[in-house]
């Protein structure tokens, strides 16, 4: 596994973090993402769908589980399992169909389906620093 670290000292330079993490990704299109609430997931995949030519409003989907933004190399999907008690719960959903797409799938909260994730699938860790920095580790399978 190669890691690559990143390092933000405010929250713009996610931009340019975004862009890096999908060089580095290159055909794997599922990413989970991993850090503390309020540690910027939500503001990363934001730039992240930028990235991708997202036009639409970037949201997280808490209740609905999952949104799919237009893009111009097809469909995003944004999943968020932060309500999720069980793995079992997104089995409805057809989980395997979104991660077989090969579309984009941006997981925020993936440790709460961790056994359901693809074995192929690029991490990466946000940890925020005592002076509110943030490092970004990114794991490529």
């Amino acid at each position: 596994m190669k890691d690559s670290v990143f390092y933000a000292k405010r929250p713009n330079n996610l931009k340019r973090i975004a862009g890096n993490i999908i060089k580095i990704a290159g055909n794997d299109r599922n990413v989970a993402f991993y850090g503390q609430m309020g540690v910027g997931k939500t503001t990363l995949i934001r730039y992240l769908c930028q990235s991708l030519g997202v036009m639409a409003v970037v949201t997280s989907p808490t209740f609905t589980l999952v949104n799919e933004y237009p893009s111009d190399d097809g469909p995003v999907f944004h999943f968020d399992f932060y309500r999720i008690s069980k793995a079992s719960e997104v089995l409805d959903l057809g989980i395997d169909e979104y991660f077989d797409s090969g579309s984009w799938c941006l997981i925020e909260w993936p440790e709460k389906v961790e056994e359901l994730l693809p074995v192929s699938i690029v991490r990466v860790i946000l940890t925020e620093n005592p002076d509110s920095s943030r490092l970004i580790r990114v794991e490529i399978p």
